[in-house]
């Protein structure tokens, strides 16, 4: 079912509805009934089934450590369970227990939920699916047929960071904008809604919330220069029961409420018309205790801030941690990190919910490692900011923040400013992005993946510059446009990645674990000790939550950027994960993420527990490259350069190099052997059923033959680099 109306009525099926009869009278009617068999293990006092997945529910989630109900576990978002049967002396023992291989190769970035023996998953382009946590076993599947050509207006591959599942229904937001409610029992749809302006250029990869009878959901399309919000709908309904407005509009039409009318003061010129940004594309944390709502808040679009507010000012609320009432969606608080932000440093990143002994005293904070390479702990009550310290290296601004709490830029960051390259780090990647960290309440450390991987940032050069990717407002430098091969290799040996140990408290570092590549999974840690992550290369490991010794690794064959759960089901406790490489980094930056070579995108659930003994298949090996003879004048390929740049590199990777093998890498295609072949492919949607989108209208025969030539001539180039060892990453098997 697609609708694309504002709501659509809700469809139940007669066999659906006796089911959901069925349980609600077993919920009302005679007592306490005992739980399902496959539901948990440990005995309840009240009936447990997924129609009773409620607010009071989730916030008692510790009460039922066998059970995953919502992102994160708890609605503290902390990635962490008390399940400790799994342990560093029992670690050992961990197999593969079952897999269940899925129907799109395509980056997998959710957590699975997992409810009283089932587990609920969503995979790229939005497919929702059912399977018995015990075995693996399919028991339903839903697919919202996305539009593929969807895939080229998302930033960062065409994943979902999850779902949310509620009162008898698991929520699924999709890649077009729409909001679904599907019957957790019979995977059938009970109302969609679009919640976003059509055509617009709008996409949601992030996970819904829900609480409190409304479900919660932002939307990316910043880096399109698009207006960011929050909308909360019921979740009976559908109906639309408040939106907030992260950054003003247009003043002419009025602002929604007041404190945007305060915060359309902190921006210039006509920054409705060419753009604002501010999108909340991933956390939106909902606290129970306070009753409050927790908004991260997105970049700057353009990234250029003398593009989007001329005359400067703060651009509230860019990259800013915002709270709001959860019945209402009224402004309570906010806390800026990056005031006019121009890097792309979105606050947009996992905030987890803690209670710190702080100077003393108990503190109800959020703690957040965002892309700009600080750590923050915030009182969540006011706002106030507590700490922030680096986790990284930074050159953007001064390591300590200002009396105020602000951020001492650097004068060589102002790019715009003084019309100079600035090769900053944290790149746009982020020192920590969307991948979750976990924090131990015990233990008291928080597990963040970290990512060192600088960007030259630089402003445009001329009034209409083509060469701008995506919509950032910036001339596309390493690693989209290497203008200069010793910066680029300098951009490319700065690149690395670890997983960090952090005391939130004492605000330093404990231990760190350095991986291959600068991108890696995210991360869970245990009552048994444990932190599980998996890794570029395709290991999924164990490590001791105290002091970062390997306990246990499997070798998995394809590359993981999810964060795992664990859950228990008939007495045993299991730990699993989605496979699949992708995402932005993995897709787009080329040479950056193939660093430490080729990632494999096998994209499947596996599910381990001790004694298992499950084995996987030998993994396909990846093409070779073995390209055609150059073509093209150096014109033509100058050309092709430049249009390959702003339309292709965000999906087949900077500079030509694809670093997975879906989205392919072009050089290996055998479809630049020909030019009808080639042409048919982009001008005539043969591959859009794979996310290919047809851009007829949107590129001539000159640009797609001049594409053609340009990854030919990579493909060629990467050849003689390789035969004279300059680049590990351009190996010509790259296998």
């Amino acid at each position: 079912m697609k609708g694309r109306g504002v709501p659509i009525e809700r469809l139940r099926s007669t066999s659906s509805l006796r089911a959901l009869v069925a349980i609600f009278a077993l919920s009302a009617g005679c007592g306490r009934p005992a739980p399902p068999e496959n539901a948990r293990d440990e005995p309840r006092e009240k009936p447990y089934f997924t129609s009773t997945v409620d607010t009071d529910r989730i916030a008692d989630a510790d009460s039922e450590p066998g059970n995953w109900m919502t992102v994160g576990r708890t609605y503290r978002e902390q990635y962490y369970s008390p399940l400790d049967d799994i342990d560093r002396e029992s670690v050992d023992q961990l197999g593969l227990a079952w897999t269940f291989d899925l129907d799109t190769n395509r980056g997998q970035e959710a957590t699975p939920l997992v409810v009283d023996g089932t587990m609920y998953l969503v995979t790229a382009w939005n497919k929702v699916k059912a399977l018995d946590a015990r075995t693996g076993d399919l028991l339903w599947a839903f697919d919202p047929e996305v539009d593929r050509a969807v895939g080229a207006l998302t930033c960062c591959d065409v994943v979902s960071r999850g779902l949310s599942i509620y009162q008898g229904r698991v929520f699924v937001a999709t890649l077009d904008g729409r909001l679904l409610a599907v019957d957790a029992v019979t995977g059938e749809v009970l109302w969609e809604v679009l919640t976003v302006e059509p055509g617009a250029g709008y996409n949601i990869t992030g996970a819904p919330r829900a609480a409190k009878g409304k479900v919660f959901i932002g939307n990316g399309g910043a880096d399109n220069g698009l207006r960011g919000y929050v909308s909360a709908y019921d979740v009976d309904t559908g109906e639309l029961v408040w939106r907030f407005y992260t950054v003003p509009g247009d003043p002419t039409d009025g602002q929604e409420s007041p404190i945007l009318e305060r915060a359309a003061e902190t921006w210039s010129g006509e920054y409705w018309k060419t753009g604002t940004g501010g999108t909340a594309w991933d956390a939106i944390v909902y606290d129970p205790e306070l009753d409050q709502l927790y908004i991260g808040v997105g970049n700057g679009g353009p990234w250029d801030p003398s593009q989007r507010s001329p005359e400067g000012g703060d651009n509230l609320f860019l990259a800013s941690i915002v709270a709001v009432e959860p019945d209402t969606g009224e402004y309570l608080w906010h806390y800026q990190q990056v005031p006019a932000d121009a890097w792309d440093y979105a606050a947009t990143q996992p905030i987890v919910l803690a209670d710190l002994e702080i100077e003393g005293r108990t503190r109800k904070v959020l703690m957040q490692a965002p892309k700009n390479g600080f750590f923050y702990v915030i009182d969540r009550r006011t706002g106030e900011l507590i700490s922030a310290e680096t986790i990284v290296p930074i050159n953007w601004a001064e390591p300590e923040l200002d009396a105020d709490g602000r951020p001492v830029v650097r004068p060589e960051a102002r790019y715009w400013e003084t019309g100079q390259p600035f090769l900053g780090s944290p790149g746009p990647a982020g020192a920590h992005n969307w991948l979750p960290m976990a924090y131990h309440p015990e233990i008291g450390l928080a597990y963040i993946p970290v990512t060192i991987s600088p960007m030259v940032y630089a402003g445009l050069q001329t009034e209409g510059d083509t060469s701008t990717r995506g919509g950032i407002g910036l001339a596309d430098l390493p690693g989209f446009r290497a203008v200069d091969e010793a910066l680029h290799e300098r951009v490319l040996a700065m690149n690395r990645g670890f997983l960090l140990a952090w005391d939130p408290v004492r605000q330093q570092e404990v231990w760190r674990v350095e991986h291959s590549t600068a991108v890696n999974g995210g991360t869970l840690v245990t009552g048994g000790h444990l932190v599980f992550q998996g890794e570029a290369n395709g290991e999924f490991a164990a490590f001791d939550a105290e002091t970062g010794e390997k306990r246990w690794a499997f070798a998995s064959h394809g590359g993981i950027v999810a964060a795992p759960a664990t859950y228990r089901v008939d007495g045993e406790q299991y730990v699993a994960l989605l496979q699949g490489w992708g995402g932005g980094f993995a897709i787009a930056s080329g040479e950056e993420s193939r660093l430490s070579g080729p990632k494999r995108n096998i994209s499947r659930v596996l599910a381990f527990k001790l004694g298992g003994e499950g084995t996987l298949p030998e993994p396909p090996p990846f093409p070779e490259l073995d390209p055609p003879p150059p073509v093209g004048s150096a014109a033509q390929i100058e050309t092709g350069r430049i249009v390959y740049a702003s339309q292709c590199a965000r999906c087949h990777g900077g500079n030509a190099v694809g670093a997975t093998n879906m989205p392919p890498d072009l050089r290996a295609s055998p479809s630049i052997y020909g030019r009808e072949v080639f042409a048919s492919i982009v001008h005539g949607g043969s591959r859009s059923d794979n996310g290919m989108p047809d851009f007829e209208g949107v590129l001539s025969d000159e640009f797609v033959e001049a594409i053609r030539a340009y990854v030919i001539d990579r493909a060629n180039a990467a050849i003689g680099r390789a035969a004279r060892g300059s680049l590990a990453s351009d190996r010509r098997s790259p296998g």
